[in-house]
């Protein structure tokens, strides 16, 4: 028997049904696309596995799927260390809200920072990792939590292009509603076209076909591809030392955050403090 105060390993699984399951939804998502007048070769495609654990990433991998994108740091970092090599061959998208004291330990692992919002917050990536490829985020309009007006877009591109970023493109996410989302993916069109930016991460689940008839680049699916969100148990994950990038598992001690499994297709990541 094993020592009994010895702290569990968990670490990441992932069945081939889950894997099958994506890939058969990743061939729907293409069709979507086909059938609204885009090209699946050309619409790049970001896989969003906010509160999935690392199987949903596992599996994304194994259907041919190269960009993952994730809200929150904690998960980001943990679900980096836990699926191991195949972590390092993917492409890894920021998408929350960039918070500077959290730049640093991103920055090592983070391919594309979308949703830059501010100048300080491109200067805190450009200190951690020069050159680093980032999106501005587009207002969809002036009650958006998030974004920068358009008119605001030129000098705050201007501003990371100076800080020695290569500012890609833009990104947006649209309102509810087909005709308001489109509006609002034709405003950032063109305002991209303007730049001479040739990136747009414009769509997700609900809006692709919005987003594919005004040009997007780069779709953002969750849903899409994994279906329903499983629901959360206990609070968001605090990332614990133990489960920092560079091992190939998830160490729980106490008073620490780790994986928990959860009824259903996929896992999800919540916090455990034992």
């Amino acid at each position: 028997m094993g020592d009994p105060n010895e702290a569990p390993v968990v670490r990441a699984v992932w069945p081939e049904a889950l894997a099958a399951s994506v890939s058969q939804r990743l061939a729907a998502v293409r069709e979507r696309i086909a059938h609204c007048g885009g090209d699946p070769d050309a619409v790049r495609i970001v896989a969003v596995t906010k509160g999935f654990g690392p199987d949903a990433l596992l599996a994304a991998h194994a259907a041919g799927l190269g960009d993952v994108g994730e809200n929150y740091a904690g998960e980001l970092l943990a679900k980096r260390g836990a699926i191991g090599e195949a972590g390092a061959s993917m492409r890894w998208h920021y998408l929350g809200a960039i918070q500077r004291n959290k730049v640093a330990r991103l920055a090592p692992f983070v391919d594309c920072w979308q949703g830059v919002c501010r100048a300080v917050e491109g200067e805190a990536i450009a200190a951690h990792r020069p050159g680093a490829e980032v999106l501005v985020q587009v207002a969809a309009d002036v009650d958006s939590r998030r974004g920068v007006a358009p008119a605001e877009v030129p000098a705050l591109v201007a501003s990371l292009s100076a800080a020695g970023l290569a500012v890609r493109g833009l990104m947006t996410v649209a309102p509810p509603g087909a005709r308001a989302a489109r509006e609002v993916f034709r405003r950032v069109r063109e305002l991209a076209d303007a730049l001479a930016l040739p990136e747009r991460s414009m769509g997700m689940s609900e809006d692709l076909e919005a987003a594919i008839a005004e040009g997007t680049t780069m779709l953002r699916l969750g849903r899409a591809l994994f279906g329903p969100r499983p629901p959360a148990r206990g609070a968001p994950v605090r990332l614990d030392p133990a489960v920092e990038p560079g091992g190939d598992a998830l160490t729980k001690g106490a008073s620490s955050s780790a994986w928990r499994r959860l009824d259903g297709p996929l896992s999800a990541l919540t916090s455990t403090t034992l």
